[in-house]
């Protein structure tokens, strides 16, 4: 285990220093089919190129870019949303509105099939979600390209995947607000996501897969020894029903009362000692009629 949270940085594994890595870091490019050759997270002009960091000795992907490896996730989610052998393309960003014009949000990719005209015959809707990042990875990633590649760096600073508000701050909205105007057109969704995070969701109530109308497409990053190389991996598909799955995640289970209450009783004490005592003077006194 390295002593610092980065495991790929532009596309090759942190200990990879081969004349196409350095390459790759050296132009801030980006091997994984982005909108343009160079990395643009964060920045056009000062990329942060970490695609995915250490969740103790698992990578865990962070960019979502990362994810159109070989364009693997378009294949798996054109075999969801149409018969085998049909005609498809991807649009990426589209932007949804709702009845009243207003958007929605944009959709990662609409896969859209052709008839035998060349028309729009369907249509899906794929989201591609990686996790948010706790904690400052510019440091070690700073560090990293100004030691690279002739010295080892060390960091101490915490940076770990936040499953918690990837879910809650970006996976739960869409699919309660794109998701809503798909169901009711009734398309079906896929959703990219690498096994930790589809984890950290609990599991999720599935049905057949003709009767889904969400397909979970999981990933991992596999680790090719000969090559040094991650390659995003298809782990598994899980079929579900989307509105049994939003009142899955929706839904906070609850904890033990006791604690609450506890939390409750220490408030209350700690107010207590912080009000003042009441002091009263002569002329405060109760006069008798």
């Amino acid at each position: 285990m390295p002593s610092h949270p980065l495991a790929e940085v532009f596309g090759f594994p942190h200990d990879n220093h081969s004349e196409r890595a350095e390459r790759y870091r050296s132009q801030a490019l980006c091997p994984y089919n982005n909108k343009v050759p160079s990395c643009t997270k964060n920045s056009v002009t000062n990329p942060l190129g970490v695609c995915s960091v250490f969740e103790n000795e698992r990578p865990v992907i962070t960019c979502p870019t990362r994810f159109r490896e070989d364009w693997r996730i378009l294949e798996d989610a054109a075999n969801f949303f149409f018969p085998p052998g049909t005609r498809y393309t991807a649009v990426p960003e589209t932007r949804l509105d709702d009845v009243n014009g207003q958007s929605a949000g944009s959709i990662d990719f609409v896969l859209v099939a052709f008839g035998a005209q060349g028309e729009i015959a369907d249509f899906g809707a794929l989201e591609v979600q990686s996790v948010y990042i706790s904690g400052n990875v510019s440091g070690p990633f700073n560090q990293y390209m100004e030691a690279r590649p002739n010295h080892v760096f060390a960091w101490d600073g915490s940076v770990r995947p936040d499953y918690l508000s990837s879910s809650r701050k970006r996976l739960v909205p869409q699919l309660i607000y794109k998701g809503g105007i798909l169901r009711e057109w009734k398309k079906k969704t896929a959703v990219a996501i690498q096994r930790p995070f589809y984890e950290s969701l609990s599991p999720l109530p599935v049905v057949a897969r003709e009767d889904a109308d969400i397909a979970w497409l999981i990933y991992e990053l596999v680790l090719d020894d000969r090559m040094n190389l991650y390659h995003l991996t298809q782990d598994e598909i899980v079929y579900t029903n989307s509105e049994a799955v939003l009142a899955h995640i929706t839904t906070a289970k609850a904890g033990d009362m006791r604690g609450f209450l506890s939390r409750i009783q220490q408030k209350l004490e700690r107010e207590e000692q912080s009000i003042p005592p009441l002091t009263l003077t002569p002329f405060d006194w109760p006069r008798r009629g």
